[in-house]
């Protein structure tokens, strides 16, 4: 199998056109490919610069987890530091991750966060959503997003041999002159819901009139071990977004 380390967007292009097929840091495909056999060719954006940004409001796909740092909203980070061991996240990469994975641990912080996908394609770069992202599983250059509020996360202990470990995410997006709005994700078992609500800072009741909303939806339909995770992180992330 000859690995394509392309170091421009052409060049990356033109691996796909050729079909090499996206490697990531081969946490996941490796073990499938000795069952099934190895491509001709496989391609890797970890030379790439436009994959490999950690910024503020950008993260590119090719960043190893373990370089997922406080530089990006707190979510995303925790979400990051907390996938699998060590030499886990030091092979892994954000993209392998979202799109790769049955796990998918970063995708309820990228939906909180209300990220777009850059993705890459034969024909070129654009950007979509999370939702086209996973059903056509595009080659994720870089996730981009505003900077919430406030932001959590929330990784419940998961039994070992058992289903996912539960998690919560959410954070407070701003709205201009009108009042903000709370988007959740919660992963419970190898499904991912989320929900938004909106979010008045200057209210009193502010905080219970949202986990009022929420129980409204499909998150209220959920086990109570899950209503409580999700209360509780909720509760914190609001207060701190009203102390914001």
């Amino acid at each position: 199998m000859e690995l394509r380390l392309p170091s421009s967007i052409s060049e990356a292009q033109r691996c796909l056109a050729e079909g090499a097929v996206p490697v990531g840091g081969a946490t996941l495909v490796w073990a499938g490919w000795q069952c099934d056999g190895f491509p001709e060719q496989a391609v890797s954006l970890r030379d790439l610069p436009e994959a490999n940004t950690v910024g503020a409001e950008e993260l590119g796909g090719a960043v190893l987890l373990h370089r997922v740092d406080a530089t990006v909203p707190e979510v995303l980070h925790r979400a990051a530091s907390g996938v699998g061991t060590g030499a886990v996240r030091r092979a892994a990469t954000v993209g392998g991750n979202i799109v790769g994975s049955t796990l998918r641990c970063l995708l309820p912080a990228a939906l909180v966060l209300e990220a777009k996908a850059v993705v890459l394609d034969p024909e070129g770069v654009f950007e979509t959503d999370l939702t086209e992202l996973l059903a056509k599983r595009h080659v994720l250059l870089a996730l981009r997003w505003r900077t919430p509020l406030a932001s959590g996360y929330r990784k419940l202990e998961g039994e070992t041999g058992g289903p996912p470990p539960l998690v919560v995410a959410a954070a407070v997006h701003a709205d201009g002159d009108t009042p903000g709005h709370l988007r959740v994700a919660v992963r419970d078992g190898y499904e991912v819901l989320s929900e938004t609500t909106p979010y008045d800072a200057d209210a009193d009741t502010g905080i219970e009139r949202v986990l009022d909303a929420l129980a409204d939806t499909d998150l209220g339909a959920l086990p109570a071990t899950v209503r409580d995770a999700v209360r509780a992180e909720v509760t914190d992330v609001l207060a701190r977004a009203a102390g914001a």
